[in-house]
């Protein structure tokens, strides 16, 4: 089984480009997507040509803004909006999947901001996604996947220093969030496979041709729970996917 995940900066948008042209590229058996600045009926309008795929979405309350949707050839067991929290739970950031032997999670994680005016909450958004993953995963493995808003590692950006403790994306505060994950019972796919693997990342700015040039962060992840870690056979980073100021990322499972 192929799952992908890609911020698409606005479904509708890369729906006008190339978003049909890419799922048959990628073939994704599960494809998780953030960012789809839609409502639901838009999401479901957007997609519907995708006939093979069941599609669910959460977005937000704010309209244009935000929001994330899951395409499934297989049926989920159960889908959940949300970690149940309200504070959290007005920006469409989360939608779980219950399938029979691991929970799906798709997340697009608040960013601090250029003016890092978000910081502060989102310092509380990681701890709070963070207990309800280990909530679920007392019931069964969880992959969960998407855009984290944070390089991890100086090998994560193409320029650490000058970005350190200086922008989003790069604060102490938010490696120490996505070092949370990882210490406590997470797994980095992508580094678990490719553990010093360079130059390869998964989001680039708009500004001064940052793409072609590949001045890139990674942050966008697929993490799972230690015990599945065994049913993961490859990761990987599709940077040759245009759309978005994105690209996808993916996993594949057996």
């Amino acid at each position: 089984m192929k799952i992908i995940s890609w911020n698409v900066n606005g479904v509708r948008a890369v729906a006008n480009k190339n978003l049909s042209e890419s799922v048959e590229q990628m073939k994704p058996d599960i494809l998780c997507l953030q960012e789809t600045k839609a409502q639901d009926e838009q999401v479901a309008a957007t997609l519907s040509s995708l006939k093979e795929y069941h599609i669910y979405s959460n977005s937000a309350v704010k309209k244009g803004y935000s929001g994330v949707a899951v395409l499934t050839k297989t049926k989920p067991l159960d889908i959940t909006p949300d970690i149940g929290i309200a504070e959290h739970d007005l920006e469409g950031r989360v939608l779980c999947l219950e399938y029979e032997n691991f929970y799906l999670v798709t997340v697009y994680v608040p960013n601090s901001g250029s003016e890092l005016k978000r910081l502060k909450y989102r310092q509380q958004w990681d701890k709070a996604f963070f207990d309800y993953l280990k909530k679920m995963e007392q019931t069964k493995p969880v992959i969960v996947c998407g855009d984290f808003n944070v390089a991890h590692q100086p090998i994560d950006l193409a320029r650490p220093k000058p970005n350190y403790n200086k922008s989003a994306g790069y604060m102490q505060e938010e490696i120490d969030g996505m070092d949370r994950y990882t210490q406590r019972g997470f797994t980095d796919t992508f580094r678990h496979f490719y553990p010093n693997k360079t130059d390869i990342y998964s989001w680039w700015s708009y500004r001064a041709g940052a793409r072609s040039k590949n001045v890139g962060w990674r942050i966008d992840y697929f993490l799972v729970s230690e015990t599945f870690l065994p049913s993961v056979k490859e990761a990987f980073i599709l940077n040759e996917i245009m759309g978005s100021d994105h690209c996808p990322v993916g996993i594949e499972i057996e």
